[in-house]
Formats: C-alpha cells, sequence, structure tokens
C-alpha cells in the first residue's frame, strides 16, 4: 500500500466514530472505496432510477454484500424536476442535487454524518457539472482530496483482489442523448437494450448514442473490422430493436462526446 493509501486509510478510520455512508455505484472508484471501509462502520447506497441499468444495480448488491457492508438502494424518479425530462446541459448538476440531497436525509435517518463519494483526482480536471452540486451539498471525496488517479485506484483495486479492477466506465444513460434532446422512459430503455446487444456481440464496451432516429455506436478502434465482419447480424438485431438509422462512429470510443 503506497503512502497515498496508508493516510487516506488512516483518515477513514477516524471518521468511523461518525459513521461512513459511501455512494455505492458500483464503478470500481466507489468499490475500492467501500473495500477500504469494509471493516468500519459503515454503509453503502446505491441509487436506483430509469438513467442505471438493472445489471449495475445488481453488480453493487454483490459487492457490497461479498465485503459485508450494509447496503441500501435509494429508488428515485429524475423526472419529477421536469427540467431533467429535457436534458439540459446542467443535467448533471440537477439529477446529483436531487440524488445526494435523498442520500444526506438517508445518512441523517441511519445516523452517518460522514458522506463520501467515489470522485477521484482526475475527475477534478475534466467536465464534472455534477461535481458543483456536490461540493454544495457538503459530500466528500476522499480520492479527490488525497489526490489519488484512476490508474492509482485500479492498480489498488488489483493489489487488494477486487476482480473488476479494469472495470470499465459507465456513466448515466442520459449522457447518451445530445443536450435539449427530450427523454422519456422508450428512448432510455431503447438506448439500454441496444447497449446490451452490442454487447451480446463481444463488444463489451460501447456507447449507443441516440440522435432522434439515428443510432451512432461508438466502440475502441480496434473492435472496428470485428463489428463490420459482424455488420449485418447487428444492424438486424438493432432494427428488431426500433432502431431506423445505424452508424459506426469512425471517431472510436470516447468520454464525454455529447459534450462537444
Amino acid at each position: 500500500m503506497n503512502n497515498k493509501f496508508e493516510d487516506l486509510s488512516q483518515f477513514l478510520a477516524q471518521k468511523e466514530k461518525q459513521g461512513i455512508c459511501l455512494a455505492f455505484s458500483g464503478g470500481i472508484d466507489s468499490m475500492l472505496l467501500l473495500y477500504l471501509c469494509r471493516n468500519l462502520n459503515a454503509q453503502a447506497v446505491t441509487f436506483k432510477s430509469i438513467f442505471q441499468t438493472e445489471e449495475e444495480i445488481d453488480e453493487a448488491v454483490n459487492f457490497a454484500q461479498k465485503y459485508g457492508v450494509k447496503h441500501g438502494v435509494i429508488e428515485f424518479n429524475p423526472f419529477e424536476n421536469s427540467s431533467l425530462r429535457f436534458n439540459p446541459e446542467n443535467r448533471c448538476y440537477l439529477c446529483k442535487k436531487m440524488m445526494f440531497s435523498q442520500l444526506k436525509e438517508y445518512a441523517k435517518k441511519e445516523g452517518l454524518n460522514y458522506i463520501a463519494d467515489g470522485t477521484n483526482f482526475d475527475d477534478l480536471k475534466v467536465f464534472r457539472p455534477g461535481l458543483r452540486a456536490i461540493e454544495e451539498l457538503g459530500i466528500s471525496s476522499p480520492f479527490a482530496q488525497f489526490e489519488i488517479t484512476k490508474s492509482e485506484i485500479r492498480e489498488m483495486a488489483k493489489i487488494s483482489g477486487i476482480e473488476d479492477y479494469l472495470k470499465p466506465s459507465n456513466p448515466c444513460i442520459a449522457t447518451r442523448f445530445p443536450y435539449g434532446e427530450e427523454l422519456s422512459e422508450d428512448k432510455i430503455r431503447k438506448v439500454k437494450q441496444g447497449e446490451k446487444i452490442l454487447k451480446s456481440f463481444g463488444f463489451e464496451e460501447n456507447r449507443l448514442r441516440f440522435h432522434k432516429d439515428i443510432a451512432r455506436i461508438e466502440i475502441k478502434p480496434d473492435k472496428f473490422q470485428s463489428f463490420l465482419e459482424k455488420r449485418e447480424k447487428i444492424v438486424k438485431s438493432l432494427k428488431s430493436a426500433g432502431f431506423k438509422s445505424i452508424t459506426l462512429d469512425v471517431e472510436g470510443l470516447r468520454f464525454g462526446s455529447m459534450d462537444t
């Protein structure tokens, strides 16, 4: 364990008396944070909404159970804020504000006074409007505080025996739509189904960006040849799922492509 993680572990141990509440998405950052808190007075909480997949929720539940950490699930409807239905540029801010406000209420009822999430040091260097909501609500981000990067988290997760230490990031489904696009449960379910279809063809890391009737597929460039070999079957499956026009983005898989 390097000095950063030694210092972080000591810091978390000091917070145990307050009771620790972890915002647990099931991504590798929050997985490692849960692991570091597994022997402390801590609870993990996962949000469940139309913006997450059932697989994500199941994986989060199973991981918490594996390490014996008490785990709760908060179900919330993002469309209770009517602004979110139209996917504004500050969507992530509005959504995080809703989510973490509910998390604060949950933590208060459970007597947990230190609330933390898995934001890492690298996250501070990119466009993450949701971070402002977290800061405003007084949520702590210990990885960012101790300047721990994504690569350091993956390496520590590997050392700790976490099997999914290479687990790819999976932003919420709303990021698949352009800003200003009216969202609906039907559209979101369609995108979830489309990405599931792509995974079934061997493209574990993919994004299906949805522009009205156009499905724009992002996969890693080294997977292009495999995609072209399976093109007819993939297109047939996606059209059966309701997509009319299907394109392959030659820039490949990248994060935040809807932000530009």
